[in-house]
């Protein structure tokens, strides 16, 4: 790899794993309170998925079962998701957003949005922004994020 996409690679990496802690921590309200950052990631994915396996949710969040198990169930017990048992396995079970699950999800977006706006204001030109797009949406279409289903 030349050094110049190595390093974008890193940034983006961090980016990634240091920048949505930050957030997630500067952010004062409840929902942050009530919520571990990884159970609101856990819900994100079920907001863009629709519906998943826990399987599929601990592949997606790079843990093992066992951890995925005891986020859905204080998700579960919160009334945030609903699990439903599969009919042709008994092990088998499809994860959704209950509509208090999506309202939540609904409010911590508009929340991350602010604050990354907040943070970005000023910082960033029009055409930083346009550039940003632009790469972004060319990374995604490379990944076929949208087919990793």
């Amino acid at each position: 790899m030349n050094d110049r996409l190595d390093k974008a690679v890193d940034l983006f990496k961090e980016v990634m794993i240091f920048g949505t802690e930050r957030i997630i921590k500067s952010i004062d309200h409840e929902i942050y309170e009530l919520y571990s950052p990884e159970q609101i990631h856990m819900l994100q994915i079920l907001f863009k998925l629709e519906k998943a396996s826990p399987g599929r949710l601990a592949e997606l969040q790079g843990v093992h079962k066992s951890a995925v198990s005891n986020r859905l169930k204080k998700l579960s017990h919160n009334g945030l998701i609903d699990v439903v048992e599969s009919e042709k396995d008994q092990r088998g079970k499809t994860l959704t957003l209950t509509d208090k699950g999506k309202s939540i999800i609904r409010q911590s977006n508009e929340l991350i949005s602010s604050h990354i706006e907040e943070l970005l204001a000023g910082e960033l030109k029009e055409s930083e922004i346009d550039e940003f797009i632009r790469i972004f949406k060319k990374v995604k279409a490379i990944l076929k994020v949208e087919d990793d289903q």
